[in-house]
């Protein structure tokens, strides 16, 4: 979106999809929907910007979200943990619920060997403006990454492996490993990890990376 804004580029893509959503964000505040029935149709229509692009033509915007946006935005103790597990020789998966071809150049950028996202349809050569079902978001996060593991023979003990997520929607690929650790958690997941004694970042026991 910011980088169809900074362009000038698809200005009644932009004023279609927050006329849709915004809805959305009224019936969520007043607590009338899940956080998830919020986001899930927001990730989804993300399609809409690159409707017509081919995937070579889309990669332009893409690059220019880790560089020029993202780049703006990096955690660095995050980033810190990540370097960690990559030098430990850990296996790295990105799971979001982002479009799947922005995740493969963020997962780039940090080192990460794997991703799990949310699907644009192509036909024809082209974006077709819809998403692939599911998106990647609630409870399908930890259904796709255990797929995509199984789908690519990728033996992994769960039980000693972490996961790192900020919201409440993240909850069941948090519950997926032996290591959740809530990342500057929304309210409520920061209130389930002190609950169930869940690490919490950032926090005083994180002077090392264990687990």
């Amino acid at each position: 979106m910011e980088y169809f804004k900074a362009h000038g580029l698809r200005r009644w893509t932009h004023r279609a999809f927050w006329t849709y959503h915004t809805p959305y964000y009224f019936l969520r505040r007043w607590g009338l929907i899940s956080e998830g029935a919020f986001r899930k149709p927001w990730a989804a229509h993300l399609a809409w910007y690159v409707r017509g692009f081919t995937p070579q033509a889309a990669q332009a915007v893409w690059d220019w979200v880790v560089k020029e946006f993202i780049s703006q935005h990096w955690r660095w103790e995050t980033r810190n943990l990540l370097d960690a597990h990559r030098s430990a020789g850990d296996l790295i998966v990105l799971v979001s619920g982002g479009p799947l071809p922005l995740l493969k150049s963020i997962a780039r950028e940090i080192g990460a060997q794997h991703v799990v996202g949310t699907e644009f349809e192509v036909r024809a050569g082209r974006f077709s403006g819809r998403s692939l079902e599911p998106v990647c978001l609630d409870e399908n996060k930890a259904i796709l990454t255990k797929a995509f593991l199984q789908r690519n023979s990728l033996e992994v003990d769960t039980q000693a492996s972490s996961a790192y997520a900020d919201s409440i929607s993240d909850l069941h690929l948090l519950e997926m490993v032996g290591h959740p650790v809530a990342t500057y958690p929304d309210q409520r997941l920061r209130a389930l990890a002190m609950q169930r004694g869940w690490r919490v970042f950032p926090g005083d026991d994180f002077q090392t990376l264990t687990g």
